[in-house]
């Protein structure tokens, strides 16, 4: 029997892509969509001097809405910087460190007394937008979508808290927030973390891991790159050993 891995990629083609990866790569995949968008129908601003993109869910609402600007564009991290620039943008920054404060250090020398527009969900940490106030910058945020968890999920907890599961695969804070919640609601949070003991825990960036870690979790994987694919192929490597 494959060992069984969770992924909670929104549901649609991104969760199905993200099955499909790690079953090629040996394991069964466990698909649980812990997340779900919805858009709010709000656009970013068109007059920053800069503009920070977080997510490749925010660049899809951008391309949707056809949205130019004169501004310096900025992307938390490669996979966001390669939506853009495959949806058209020519991407200005990106930070060494693929998160909220890598980009604050990135762009702190650059935005005193610069108007900076901030694209993303209403789940974004306050890091981003007060580190670049505190650096000079008149901040405006823009609300793209909001983030819920989906009625369904849940299914991983379940697994887990029944030692079914080999490894999970969290690409936000808000998967790990999400996951124990379904853990509360399923068996126990209790329960499940010390399933989770015995698996192989893997997190998208330091942001993600440091969730995992205040909600009591192990983390044995954080890939040098920021992307699903990365985390994929560590998890299982990790979890083959």
């Amino acid at each position: 029997m494959k060992p069984k891995v969770a992924v909670f990629r929104p549901a649609g083609e991104r969760i199905e892509t993200a099955s499909a990866l790690l079953a090629e790569l040996g394991v069964e995949p466990v698909a649980d969509p812990m997340l779900t968008t919805e858009a709010t129908g709000a656009v970013a601003r068109t007059d920053g001097d800069y503009t920070v993109v977080t997510s490749t869910t925010g660049v899809g609402i951008l391309a949707d809405h056809d949205w130019q600007a004169e501004t310096t564009l900025c992307a938390i991290g490669s996979t966001t910087a390669d939506a853009l620039r495959e949806a058209g943008y020519a991407v200005d920054v990106v930070p060494e460190e693929f998160s909220s404060a890598g980009l604050v250090e990135r762009l702190a020398g650059e935005v005193d007394g610069e108007r900076v527009e901030i694209a993303r969900s209403d789940h974004g940490s306050e890091v981003l937008p007060d580190g670049l106030t505190d650096a000079g910058g008149y901040v405006h945020e823009t609300t793209l979508y909001r983030l819920t968890r989906p009625a369904e999920s849940g299914r991983s907890a379940r697994l887990a808290a029944d030692g079914e599961l080999a490894g999970v695969a969290f690409t936000s804070p808000l998967t790990v927030e999400f996951f124990l919640d379904a853990a509360a609601e399923t068996a126990s949070r209790e329960a499940v973390r010390a399933a989770l003991d015995e698996a192989v825990v893997g997190c998208i960036g330091e942001p993600t891991r440091e969730a995992a870690r205040e909600a009591g979790f192990g983390v044995d994987v954080v890939p040098a790159r920021a992307s699903f694919d990365a985390l994929a192929r560590d998890v299982v490597e990790a979890v083959e050993e």
